[in-house]
């Protein structure tokens, strides 16, 4: 890496096509901010700090504050490490794609493979968002006739009845060959009600379920993964956990069957890799998980993936829930997600500094 670095931000509000509901409520547009790295040849390096209002750690009303004082104090690569406050995942994970994309020479390419150069797909799922039983009926007949053969569906929202009715029309017409279901609780459920649930899910054959009851109660967490007939991933868990110790302590305790990886929520792809590690230690599968990010960040998350050979549909979104998304090479193929050359990225902010309201 060239010395003699300069860095900028950028606040980029993102919008969605329609309301998005989800398990912290209804989203009409959210933020990202961009790290513009720039050398003293003039190649440029972006990296995304993604902000889930509610959800992201980094969510504080000092992260602009941190953004600037890293932004005028760091001049080299090293420098970095000794600025990024604790307790801030999506920043971590700014400056490290974006000094990544830097050193490929801003080409955005910042993982090489099959992927980038158009000779192979990743697979992934169909995420079904939350709302009333009809628009949600609507969203996965979409997904199915597009070939999908794994759904995300989110529950928790609303009255249990209501939507285990739901899954149940789902499996009367399509079978577990024809369509594996994931369903993503969101910590929704308690010691109360949470092993029935599971057993209704087991009835209609659900492949697992996502963060059944809120992080934090490792002891119940454990009990669950234990006795539960629908294996349990890890969501909300693992973020925030990183010191490696704590989170061999974590795996150890509460023995999952899976964790969903975000790289966004969790610190990078450092510590992504640190979780993979663990996980092919203790024999505990994972899939990795985008989080609303525009293309610029999605497109990092999925170039890392596709390194992974990893055969097991992803959750990665498309990007076409926003008005104003990034234009990018990426593209969906039915169920899998390719990238094309060909598309040549489009970023409206590269010359323009603080905040863009689009």
């Amino acid at each position: 890496m060239r010395n003699n670095l300069t860095f900028r931000w950028v606040k980029y509000i993102l919008k969605f096509n329609k309301p998005a509901g989800t398990s912290r409520g209804v989203l009409y547009d959210k933020a990202s901010y961009f790290i513009i790295v720039e050398n003293n040849l003039g190649e440029i390096g972006i990296g995304e700090c993604n902000i889930i209002p509610g959800l992201s750690p980094d969510d504080k009303p000092e992260l602009e504050k941190h953004l600037e004082e890293i932004c005028k104090k760091a001049e080299t690569t090293e420098d970095i490490s000794g600025l990024l406050p604790n307790g801030y995942p999506a920043l971590k994970f700014a400056f490290e794609t974006a000094l990544t994309d830097l050193n490929q020479n801003g080409s955005r390419i910042l993982y090489p493979s099959d992927f980038t150069n158009g000779k192979k797909f990743i697979e992934i799922n169909g995420l079904v968002w939350m709302g009333d039983v009809d628009v949600m009926s609507r969203q996965l007949e979409d997904k199915v006739k597009n070939d999908f053969t794994c759904i995300k569906i989110k529950i928790g929202a609303l009255n249990w009845q209501k939507e285990l009715s739901f899954l149940k029309w789902i499996r009367e017409k399509y079978s577990e060959k024809k369509l594996e279901i994931r369903v993503d609780a969101n910590g929704a459920f308690t010691e109360k009600n949470v092993f029935s649930i599971l057993d209704d899910l087991a009835k209609l054959k659900i492949h697992s379920i996502e963060q059944p009851i809120a992080a934090g109660n490792y002891d119940l967490m454990s009990k669950v993964c234990k006795n539960s007939p629908v294996d349990i991933a890890l969501d909300e868990e693992i973020i925030g956990v990183k010191n490696r110790g704590f989170k061999e302590e974590l795996l150890s305790i509460i023995k999952p069957q899976y964790i969903i990886l975000k790289p966004s929520l969790i610190g990078g792809f450092s510590e992504t890799s640190s979780w993979v590690s663990l996980c092919q230690q203790h024999k505990i599968k994972w899939w990795v998980t985008s989080a609303l990010e525009s293309n610029i960040g999605l497109s990092a998350i999925a170039q890392w993936t596709a390194l992974q050979e990893t055969t097991m549909p992803q959750g990665l979104g498309t990007g076409k829930i926003y008005t104003n998304n990034i234009t990018s090479p990426l593209y969906l193929d039915g169920p899998k997600l390719g990238y094309n050359r060909e598309i040549n990225w489009d970023i409206p902010f590269l010359n323009l500094k603080k905040s863009v309201n689009q």
